[in-house]
């Protein structure tokens, strides 16, 4: 049986749903962005359960991230007098890019380039509040797949050598991320 098809995980998907849209909402309010976030985390969404189910980022749905953020924030940028805004947001996309890039080719690093793209694909929105939700999306996957992983660790449920999905994290970063900046 999948990881999917667990009760309790088909349980909490709308559930989860519902907190990263109610938290959008809260933060952002009336930030002509906030339909762009929507979109960007309704597919982030799909592509967390895809990943927790078979420990893959499939490149289709890494590419409707990117795709959702853009088509969503260019006719805000257009309709705000605000195009610079899309060189931040391309900004963003380049240095989370490099960042993760640098990380998976660490000896012994477990990240895979699924994680490198959709890193890439969250720092346009990232980028598009600017340099300090950027640096927080960067830097919160981390620390929640460290307290993750060391909680599972202890409760012996992975030993060291297990892999487990990183796209999750990354995805709970920017969104953190967003709430916070």
């Amino acid at each position: 049986m999948s990881g999917v098809e667990r009760p309790a995980l088909r349980h909490a998907v709308p559930l989860v749903g519902a907190v990263v849209f109610a938290g959008l909402a809260a933060a952002r309010g009336t930030d002509a962005a906030l339909p762009a976030l929507l979109l960007t985390a309704t597919v982030g969404l799909a592509l967390a359960v895809v990943d927790l189910a078979c420990l893959r980022l499939p490149d289709p749905l890494v590419a409707a991230v990117a795709g959702a953020a853009a088509l969503g924030l260019v006719p805000v940028a257009l309709a705000g007098g605000t195009p610079e805004r899309l060189l931040a947001a391309l900004a963003g996309a380049a240095v989370s890019f490099g960042g993760y890039v640098l990380l998976a080719l660490l000896p012994g690093a477990r990240l895979g380039f699924g994680d490198v793209k959709l890193a890439a694909a969250l720092g346009l929105p990232l980028g598009w509040l600017g340099w300090p939700a950027l640096g927080l999306g960067l830097l919160l996957p981390h620390l929640l797949n460290g307290v993750v992983v060391l909680a599972l660790l202890a409760a012996g449920r992975v030993r060291r050598d297990t892999p487990l999905p990183f796209g999750p994290a990354i995805l709970a970063g920017a969104w953190l991320a967003v709430l916070l900046a």
